[in-house]
């Protein structure tokens, strides 16, 4: 049992081990004590506070296998993070850890030829889509646009065109990372294949993701929008939403969120400081058949009807999610159907009357290609369900403030629980999971077996339970052995010696970038 004189004593004994990793990746580490290491060691959601051993920003892979083999000889762990969007699972376990962060590594290439990407771990989806959008092109980002682009893709991807083209980790058609050993592989369908599958959608922490690539599609245009109501309307609205969206075309994908809109110059002036109800997304084709499958919901009379043909880059901000950092807490399950009797207990918990605190209570449009196992797909290549609810707190307040928000979402995902799958979708998930609930058996199992070849002496910290035989190994850490071949490898890879060559100038600074793994 650890005592609190533990936690107290393991901080010192963390950073004095962590003195080895001083002046790698051109000085921008930063230990306990420097006076930067407050601003390296804060993460995109400022609810999660915690004090690792290091904080390192490697601009290149060279330098992140510096890291994790300086890192392996100290005794400390490893967590590799970006933005810091994912970080909630990973609090109070980085005293004797290391915080890679990512967000120095920011090289960007679209090929519109090949209708391809590249980029880098600490590439964004803002810059993403932005950069996509002038050759025309659009990908399945998600519905914020300061989300690493490599991180949303490692746990999955729902995003606005979801059910028409499925999770945004089976777009991947290559990924770039550094192992424990401190190797660099480049996985494919052709190289590395069963880590290139473990990688699309496992979630799990098999090295530090450098780059990714994947693939685009041509759109230049949408139609795209919310619609919204006073939140007094929900019992009449949700119900003719759910009806409409099982018969709705997988060229739809929306979301309808129960929102406690805060007085933010960034929403717009009609909607701040009000509790409403609202219907967003986007329908793919032409206007003539987008208006037909939004005229049921059009037929409910908004107060407000945004929805028009929109350049196909600025859905990232179509959701209105916060940006920059923020406190945040989020829980979700993924549920089977909502029948009425499942309506009316969530409107019990989150709707007019209930007294919640919850900034949103979402309910994410499933099916359609979300629904169908991709025979080329990851390690997840569907969402069992037809709906993700979600229970989002936002903003500042006391631990008294959180454990409110906290309650609130536990309710409301209480309300829809007799109808739910029994499967998560850990990217929405603050508290740490089982991944043996994410995962089928045999999935699992898979997975299992790919981190153990990939991370033997678990160097990285897995933000979620592993789960089964892998749940009580991440006690050892051993500092890796002599990259000898493919005598040492459990899959006769080749090693490489040297990272890819990343064009462009060299980022460097002791102070932390803007950050961009989730």
């Amino acid at each position: 049992m650890t005592t609190q004189q533990d936690m107290t004593t393991a901080q010192p004994r963390s950073a004095s081990r962590a003195e080895a990793l001083r002046g790698l990746c051109g000085g921008s580490v930063q230990l306990p004590g420097d006076p930067a290491y407050d601003m390296a060691r804060s993460l995109w959601n400022l609810q999660m506070r915690d004090d690792p051993a290091a904080v390192c920003y490697p601009a290149f892979p060279e330098e992140v296998a510096e890291v994790l083999l300086a890192s392996a000889a100290a005794g400390l762990r490893v967590a590799a993070q970006g933005t810091g969007h994912g970080a909630p699972p990973l609090e109070g376990r980085l005293g004797n850890a290391v915080l890679l962060r990512t967000s120095a590594m920011t090289g960007l290439e679209i090929d519109p030829d090949r209708r391809t990407v590249r980029a880098a771990a600490g590439v964004l989806w803002g810059d993403l889509t932005d950069a996509a959008g002038r050759h025309g092109l659009a990908a399945r980002h998600p519905s914020s646009p300061d989300v690493g682009v490599v991180g949303y893709t490692l746990g999955g991807g729902i995003g606005w065109y979801a059910r028409k083209l499925g999770l945004q980790c089976n777009a991947v058609t290559a990924a770039e990372l550094v192992l424990a050993d401190g190797s660099f592989v480049r996985a494919t369908p052709d190289h590395d294949a069963e880590l290139f599958w473990a990688l699309r959608g496992g979630a799990a922490p098999l090295g530090v993701v450098t780059a990714m690539e994947f693939d685009l599609f041509p759109l230049e245009t949408v139609v795209a929008g919310h619609l919204t109501w006073d939140w007094t309307a929900v019992e009449r609205v949700l119900p003719a939403w759910v009806a409409w969206c099982a018969d709705a075309p997988e060229d739809a994908t929306t979301a309808f969120r129960l929102l406690d809109v805060p007085e933010d110059p960034v929403v717009p002036a009609e909607l701040r400081g009000r509790r409403i109800a609202m219907i967003d997304g986007a329908v793919l084709g032409d206007d003539r058949a987008a208006d037909e499958v939004l005229a049921p919901l059009r037929a409910l009379d908004p107060e407000f009807d945004t929805v028009a043909r929109v350049p196909a880059s600025s859905l990232v901000r179509l959701h209105l999610d916060p940006e920059g950092p923020t406190p945040a807490y989020a829980s979700s399950t993924l549920v089977s159907g909502l029948p009425d009797e499942a309506i009316g207990r969530m409107l019990d918990a989150v709707g007019p009357g209930s007294g919640t605190r919850l900034a949103a209570a979402e309910l994410r449009q499933l099916g359609g290609a979300l629904a169908r196992p991709d025979p080329d797909g990851g390690a997840l290549d569907a969402l069992d369900g037809s709906f993700l609810a979600l229970g989002l707190g936002l903003g500042g307040g006391d631990d008294r403030h959180w454990a409110r928000q906290r309650a609130d979402a536990a309710r409301f995902l209480a309300a829809v629980e007799p109808w739910a799958t029994g499967r998560q979708y850990l990217p929405m998930l603050d508290d740490r999971t089982d991944t043996r609930k994410v995962f089928p058996p045999g999935v699992h199992a898979r997975l299992s077996a790919v981190r153990r070849a990939a991370d033997p002496g678990n160097l990285f910290l897995a933000p979620h339970d592993p789960g089964g035989a892998d749940a009580g190994s991440g006690r050892r850490i051993r500092p890796p052995g002599p990259r000898s071949g493919r005598a040492a490898d459990p899959w006769g890879r080749r090693r490489v010696r040297r990272a890819p060559a990343w064009p462009g100038p060299r980022p460097r600074g002791g102070a932390p970038a803007r950050c961009g793994h989730r």
